[in-house]
């Protein structure tokens, strides 16, 4: 895993050991990220569930603000220390190791991006996207991006909530989804 472009592109990141965590392949991250580049200038940017940070990172990289990453796991969080230390964007990172739940019901508000990639087969994908409009935190022309290989469930679910869908890709077995809230 690496940063594809941006200030630290080429860093090699560090990843977590063992079954619990899944990272975005290069190629997915690559294709979000060229799907998103217009909007990722100066933006406040939210990965949630974050693992090793690699998501958050390469969106600093590519000139977002601010980046919060967050995962409730300490060796997740220790990953991301050494990642962001690694890639020289200190500055730009906030890190909370909190349950999402926690992170979303503080006070933080006005994100431009949402990206959440929880483990697969949970809820949290709808629990998140519930806490997300409950407490209005994404800005009014913001963007939440899902990472899921369920992709009928999670349109069911999100059918339920003030979302539309306004893009969709597949690449192997993952799905991007890409959500605006209606307002």
């Amino acid at each position: 895993m690496r940063i594809i472009s941006g200030t630290a592109r080429g860093t090699k990141l560090y990843t977590l050991e063992g079954e619990t965590t899944r990272p975005t392949l290069d190629r997915v991250k690559e294709s979000l990220f060229n799907i998103i580049q217009n909007k990722i200038q100066d933006s406040v940017f939210l990965d949630l569930f974050s693992g090793s940070g690699a998501i958050g990172l390469e969106a600093a990289s590519r000139g977002a603000k601010k980046v919060i990453l967050c995962d409730k796991s300490k060796d997740a969080i220790k990953i991301i220390k050494n990642n962001t230390q690694k890639t020289h964007l200190e500055r730009k990172i906030i890190i909370s190791n909190k349950d999402f739940k926690d992170l979303l019901k503080s006070d933080i508000k006005k994100i431009d991006i949402i990206y959440i990639d929880p483990p697969y087969k949970t809820n949290l994908i709808f629990e998140s996207l519930e806490i997300i409009i409950e407490n209005n935190i994404l800005k009014e022309d913001g963007l939440i991006i899902l990472e899921t290989d369920e992709i009928d469930r999670i349109l069911k679910q999100i059918n339920k909530l003030k979302l539309e869908v306004i893009d969709k890709r597949k690449y192997g077995r993952a799905y991007l989804i890409f959500l605006e809230e209606i307002r």
